[in-house]
């Protein structure tokens, strides 16, 4: 028997097909990204992690640009602790297909505020600069319909003057 997993984990290896199911959704709105949930949500897949530890905070923001990063006008907001390693993959319902943004917020001494040891981003993965810390509303915009809407989140941290993914 365990010669025939070997063999099948080799054939999955030599072809590409991955051996390991893929990393579940995280957070308390994981079963909205479920396969067949058929409601609206994001699947915010976030990498580039400096170190991982601390936690993960994404936050929903609707359409009204006035809104955007206000203080007290997120739809939602979700923490996580980060996981040891890979892409952190959290699901987050949103109220009805249309146009959001998220922004991501890496706390990595898991202060519950912002540092300068913090990373953060943003859908689109705008670029962000000492001098323009916080993209705007256009500049992030998903449209969501119903279904799972994956989104890829790259984070980055202040390095001196600059601020940008790892290594970069």
């Amino acid at each position: 028997m365990s010669r025939f997993f070997l063999s099948a984990a080799a054939f999955a290896a030599a072809f590409g097909a991955s051996a390991l199911p893929a990393r579940a959704a995280l957070g308390p709105d994981a079963a909205a990204c479920s396969a067949g949930a058929n409601r609206p949500a994001v699947l915010v897949s976030v990498n580039g992690f400096k170190n991982r530890v601390g936690k993960l905070r994404i936050q929903l923001y609707g359409n009204n640009p006035a809104d955007f990063l206000a203080k007290g006008k997120k739809l939602r907001r979700i923490d996580v602790p980060v996981t040891r390693a890979g892409a952190m993959n959290v699901c987050v319902a949103v109220p009805k297909p249309g146009i959001y943004a998220v922004s991501v917020h890496h706390d990595a001494d898991n202060d519950g505020q912002r540092g300068w040891n913090d990373g953060g981003g943003f859908t689109g993965n705008p670029r962000l600069s000492l001098l323009k810390l916080k993209p705007t509303l256009r500049q992030t915009a998903i449209s969501v319909g119903n279904g799972t809407k994956t989104v890829p989140v790259i984070l980055n941290y202040r390095s001196g003057l600059t601020i940008g993914p790892v290594g970069q």
